[in-house]
């Protein structure tokens, strides 16, 4: 059973995150189970979109995808986003945070 924070829709997944913007390092934090959510932090800060690009190019080069195949479906100028990865990323997101 997958949990609710990453879910397959329509052949892609989606993940809840919480962006951390303008963090010392850009980093996958981890599964915050009380907010039910992936942290991620990113150095750059939440102006003009800069931390949205830094966010999908973070993602996709941590899953081993192109930066086209990352995309921000809901949240571009909030903490909390839900990302799309193109194709069934499930088990790659679940080994993100067990490394």
């Amino acid at each position: 059973m997958e949990p609710n924070w990453v879910r397959k829709s329509e052949g892609n997944t989606l993940v809840e995150i919480d962006i951390q913007p303008g963090s010392k390092r850009s980093e996958i934090i981890g599964f915050e189970p009380w907010r039910g959510r992936l942290k991620i932090a990113v150095r750059s800060p939440p102006v003009d979109g800069v931390a949205n690009v830094e966010l999908i190019e973070l993602l996709a080069r941590e899953i081993g995808m192109k930066k086209a195949d990352v995309s921000i479906v809901v949240g571009h100028s909030k903490r909390r986003k839900t990302i799309k990865l193109r194709g069934d990323k499930i088990a790659d997101i679940q080994k993100l945070i067990e490394d």
